[in-house]
């Protein structure tokens, strides 16, 4: 089981800190940084700074929305940075939300997984070097080719629900899913497995982003839960919420109550049930059931309050993969 670092974006922290993340990773030996997009760098931005402050971890860009960014600047992009950088560069695609789509970009918002099938073929095809003729309902490329470089690197597919599974099983090389429990990561491999096989393709890797502080402190906890305040509801999350143990918060949280009142009502033991948080022999049993349920690379999200660019936690994991 492979082990990378992403950078948190964490709101509650000051954006440079995330460089001091990267840095971190890299200089503990970490093999991959994945550096994805909210609200503060962008993300090829942030990627070329890091490999001007970094030695040699590799970079993966994303997940980016497909409904944001079109497949040619996604490649420009990815191409730009192992441009500048010399570094191994892969690219992610995602969904995203709603309120980042259609609130914060002004951009329509639907049939994500026909996009996401339909970008995912373009930027194949542009960071193989080839010129593009495509004409999709959502996405589409005629006549270009990168003038760069071609990006020889894995395609990721972000995905949690049937028909982005599909997608990625078809289209990708790595499956990315972000705070899952063991149970939802088996499940969702098995949905995998079996799309990839109807496909006629081999499985796809399966990374699982994870919030990971060790020895919390009482602010960190607070920070991963606030991080999770918008998922106890969402579909699938909220039935994963339940499986685990948390109806009632769950039942709340469908009542719509003010985000400060849910905050209040949601437990610190949340926040292990879909992360790697605690002790190192409880965050070491715990990987033991990610491993078990399929995951081959775990990404670590550290939790940085407290803990200031996740230092101590990033160098608790290194010592632990080192003597695993």
């Amino acid at each position: 089981m492979k082990f990378s670092v992403v950078t948190p974006l964490w709101q509650d922290r000051p954006a440079a800190e995330n460089m001091e993340v990267a840095v971190n990773a890299d200089r503990l030996g970490y093999p991959e940084l994945w550096i994805g997009e909210m609200a503060t760098f962008d993300a090829f931005a942030l990627a070329t700074a890091v490999g001007g402050h970094t030695r040699q971890i590799a970079l993966s860009i994303g997940p980016l929305a497909v409904s944001v960014r079109t497949p040619v600047t996604m490649a420009m992009g990815i191409a730009s940075v192992a441009a500048l950088t010399g570094r191994q560069v892969a690219l992610a695609l995602g969904a995203s939300s709603t309120v980042v789509v259609e609130q914060w970009h002004g951009r329509p918002r639907s049939r994500t997984a026909s996009h996401l099938d339909e970008t995912a073929q373009i930027v194949r095809g542009l960071l193989a070097g080839d010129k593009v003729d495509f004409s999709g309902e959502l996405a589409s490329c005629r006549g270009y080719r990168l003038r760069l470089d071609a990006v020889s690197s894995p395609l990721t597919v972000a995905a949690f629900g049937p028909a982005a599974v599909r997608v990625a099983a078809r289209r990708a090389e790595r499956m990315l899913l972000n705070m899952v429990t063991p149970g939802s990561l088996a499940r969702l491999r098995a949905e995998l497995a079996a799309a990839a096989t109807a496909a006629g393709r081999p499985t796809p890797q399966v990374a699982v982003w994870l919030s990971c502080a060790v020895d919390p402190a009482p602010e960190a906890i607070q920070q991963l839960l606030r991080a999770m305040v918008g998922y106890l509801a969402a579909p699938g999350y909220a039935e994963m919420f339940i499986e685990a143990g948390f109806s009632d918060l769950v039942r709340l949280a469908r009542s719509r109550p003010h985000p400060g009142e849910l905050l209040a009502a949601m437990p610190d033991e949340l926040v292990a049930a879909v992360g790697l948080v605690g002790t190192e022999t409880a965050i070491a049993s715990r990987l033991e059931q990610y491993r078990a349920a399929g995951a081959d690379e775990i990404c670590l999200v550290p939790a940085t309050a407290g803990d200031p660019a996740g230092a101590r936690t990033l160098e608790a994991m290194a010592r632990y993969l080192a003597g695993g």
